[in-house]
């Protein structure tokens, strides 16, 4: 079994002794419980460590007073806990701990950081550094295979995605089992677990609808007549599935020019392996007809984890006329505007389309296939 060495132990460990709360989100099973014990085995000090399930931790807890905290904590200059928004009022306690005990430096994880901050009214400004995990970046797995094994395990990726125990599983049958769990075990029932979601079926339906059109603008008022809801209703599920790290959205580009779509909206899944679990379609390249859809939700997400993870700030759009000239990707970050095409075979050709080099003369634009992918994800 491979133990990957993440990106964000490095940036998290340099915090420690910072007096701040570390707040670690993403997925279940993405590898944040394994993250912390690998900080928690390097940690030369005294530590504690807590589950944020275990009802016993809430006894604890329940008494918010800095004397019983500081009895909990003793001499420990670091507090991990795993699962923090299952703690009641969360929020409130690590505000209590950290703003009581100044030797203190606390490392909290959790399915979302509406859980852990926003329910409890308690803004740490200043006093929070919060980063979020994805599955295994590329450039993660990139020193535990040769670059003849990335090659020969790209197709599998596009099927799979890249959750840490997806990789180190042997079989497709295994793959296969264990995403379908993971949708139907943990993620759905973490958005299940919000106040006012009643209707499991109807967010599972509204998933496949977005699997099914990833990569393609959508209509929030098409989607809701196809499910029988309103279509605020349908804004307010797909930006809750955003903020538990399942879907993204990525905006419109244009400076309101009158031949460019300025408002629309596509959504993409942060791993393929889950967008193909919903659609319950986990058949390899050669019998598929949407490896377009597999590539550029691909390429995108790993452009997003790898420059999340270099600390790199970085705003993504697409780009369309109403006479269907489109980019794939507009990305601008320090200062720069960059296009990018993406097509699966190396021979396909990519055009910059000429109404965007008129209007945005100088943009770079660059096509992303299989010969140069990994330069642009690495």
């Amino acid at each position: 079994m491979v133990n990957y060495q993440r990106s964000l132990q490095k940036n998290i460990e340099e915090l420690i002794g910072s007096n701040k709360v570390i707040i670690i989100t993403g997925t279940r099973r993405v590898g944040k419980t394994v993250l912390i014990n690998a900080i928690k085995e390097k940690y030369l000090g005294k530590y504690l460590s807590l589950n944020g399930e275990d009802f016993d931790v809430h006894e604890l807890l329940k008494n918010r007073s800095v004397a019983n905290y500081t009895r909990l904590i003793g001499d420990a200059t670091l507090l991990l806990i795993d699962e923090a928004q299952a703690i009641p009022d969360t929020g409130m306690v690590l505000k209590l701990m950290i703003d009581s005990i100044p030797s203190l430096t606390i490392i909290a994880t959790g399915s979302s950081s509406l859980d852990i901050m926003n329910k409890s009214g308690a803004p740490l400004t200043g006093r929070q550094y919060e980063t979020s995990m994805y599955p295994l970046a590329q450039l993660e797995i990139a020193g535990h295979e040769t670059l003849l094994q990335t090659n020969q395990n790209l197709d599998e990726r596009l099927i799979f995605g890249s959750y840490p125990e997806v990789l180190n599983l042997k079989t497709i049958a295994q793959k296969t089992s264990y995403l379908s769990q993971l949708v139907q075990s943990y993620l759905l029932k973490d958005i299940l677990a919000y106040d006012g979601i009643r209707h499991s079926e109807k967010i599972y339906s509204l998933l496949r609808l977005i699997a099914r059109q990833s990569g393609s603008e959508v209509s929030y008022t098409e989607l809701g007549n196809k499910l029988g809801m309103s279509k605020n209703t349908v804004e307010s599920y797909l930006d809750l599935l955003s903020k538990v790290f399942i879907i993204y959205k990525v905006g419109a580009y244009g400076n309101n020019q009158r031949k460019e779509i300025s408002k629309g909206v596509k959504w993409y899944f942060f791993d393929n392996g889950i967008r193909n679990a919903i659609i319950n379609d986990f058949r390899l390249p050669p019998l598929r007809e949407d490896m377009g859809i597999l590539w550029e939700n691909y390429l995108l997400y790993e452009r997003i984890k790898s420059n999340a993870y270099k600390g790199i700030d970085a705003q993504y759009y697409f780009w369309r006329t109403y006479d269907q000239q489109e980019i794939d990707l507009i990305e601008y970050s320090n200062g720069q505007t960059c296009a990018f095409e993406f097509k699966l075979s190396p021979k396909a050709k990519a055009k910059l389309p000429e109404f965007f080099a008129k209007t945005y003369p100088g943009v770079p634009f660059t096509k992303i296939s299989r010969d140069n992918y990994l330069d642009w994800i690495l």
